[in-house]
């Protein structure tokens, strides 16, 4: 994380004595990455979080990837999808490469137990839902559009509100970094001297909430946290509340940030994708596309151009609003244009966009630098005729001469 923050209580120097009210030692705990050189928090447990009562491996978590050999454009229909399993166990792998897998979730039971991801960081974000993250380094709540960084080794518990007549159901993406790397913001965007945001930035530190209070558990009982590593889910059992810890400080920590926080840059042309970046990991981009004004040039053309991204797979999931470039694209669709295949707007659309001032379309988008690859589960929801759908296009014909306007063609 690019700032300093502290929660709860803590003494006033690192590595120095620090008791509990019945005299025995808080366990301070180190919590970092990059080998002690990169951010790090320092947590002070009423447990020593080594004391384990028992472990086992529960289930594998190697994904399996299909046509692996194929390159074509995907339009993946998400949302007919049935509620299953928990917001862990939930997750269904639909698209990844050896840096990032995308998940989609619909959560229908709770979760009994808590949760560590020791392998990657994760990136939620709530399309549909509210509830609140119980982590090791206190609560953080939710509702819709949300991101919420959970950093690789963070304990949490996701917790959804019950849903109401005429609500929909809880549903969320997941990203999660598979190279080892972390979400961060776009470096072209903070200061390389503070760490600190800078003034042309599309957001900054007041728009992300921190975890709060909440965050001290002090009771004896089973408790069981599941942590994934090593391409398996494992069991660990402990004798008392994971979610021990009763202050801790640092960079290292959880947060959410709202995509309608994040403010658009606009510009007398197009403006191309990575204005809209908010997050990256090592060779992979995650960007937000919000409502905006549009391009206000007198003789703009307000729909994106055709392109080639030659170096990059792009996956768009789009969650509300009209995205005029598309056609039959609905809330809760996922498109996939892979590196080496131009694509850009449908028939139709370019002289239809024309004189629009404004977009509501709200969509999440992963630029990936390797190839990425379908599962079984993408098959399923995957709409053959996607690629063809521009070929079903022929040029209009000029006005007659009693100046009707020829009907769309598309």
């Amino acid at each position: 994380m690019p700032y300093y923050t502290q929660l709860g209580e803590i003494p006033p120097k690192r590595h120095i004595q620090f008791r509990r009210p019945d005299g025995e030692l808080y366990s301070e705990e180190v919590f970092g990455i990059e080998g002690f050189v990169g951010p790090t928090s320092t947590m002070y447990h009423i447990h020593p979080p080594t004391q384990v009562a028992g472990w086992k491996k529960l289930y594998s978590t190697r994904t399996e990837y299909v046509e692996t050999d194929v390159m074509r454009m995907r339009h993946l229909k998400s949302q007919d999808r049935a509620p299953a399993g928990d917001p862990v166990t939930g997750r269904t792998v639909l698209l990844g490469n050896s840096d990032v897998e995308m998940s989609i979730c619909l959560p229908s039971e709770p979760m009994d137990y808590h949760y560590k991801n020791g392998s990657g960081d994760e990136l939620l974000f709530i399309h549909h839902g509210s509830g609140t993250v119980f982590t090791s380094m206190g609560s953080l709540p939710f509702g819709p559009k949300d991101y919420i960084v959970i950093p690789k080794g963070v304990i949490y518990r996701m917790v959804f509100d019950p849903t109401g007549d005429g609500q929909p159901a809880p549903k969320f993406l997941c990203f999660e970094t598979m190279n080892t790397s972390h979400f961060h913001p776009p470096p072209r965007y903070m200061s390389r001297k503070t760490s600190q945001f800078l003034e042309h930035a599309p957001y900054c530190e007041r728009d992300l909430r921190l975890p709060e209070l909440p965050m001290t558990y002090d009771e004896s009982g089973e408790f069981e946290v599941r942590i994934k590593a090593r391409d398996s889910v494992h069991s660990y059992m402990y004798d008392y509340h994971p979610l021990d810890v009763i202050g801790w400080d640092g960079c290292y920590y959880p947060y959410c940030f709202n995509i309608d926080d994040f403010s658009p840059i606009v510009g007398k042309h197009h403006m191309p994708p990575p204005t809209h970046q908010t997050f990256e990991g090592h060779n992979f981009v995650i960007c937000s596309f919000c409502p905006r004004v549009l391009d206000f040039h007198p003789e703009a053309i307000p729909v994106p151009y055709h392109h080639s991204n030659l170096d990059s797979d792009e996956v768009l999931y789009y969650v509300e609003g009209n995205y005029k470039a598309r056609r039959g694209i609905e809330s809760g669709s996922f498109s996939l244009h892979p590196q080496g295949i131009p694509h850009g707007p449908h028939p139709g659309t370019v002289e239809k966009s024309l004189g629009a001032t404004w977009t509501d379309e709200l969509a999440v988008m992963c630029d990936t630098f390797r190839p990425l690859h379908p599962t079984k589960a993408a098959l399923e929801m995957d709409d053959p005729d996607y690629p063809a759908s521009w070929a079903s296009w022929k040029p209009a014909k000029p006005k007659g001469g009693d100046g009707e306007t020829p009907p769309d063609t598309w």
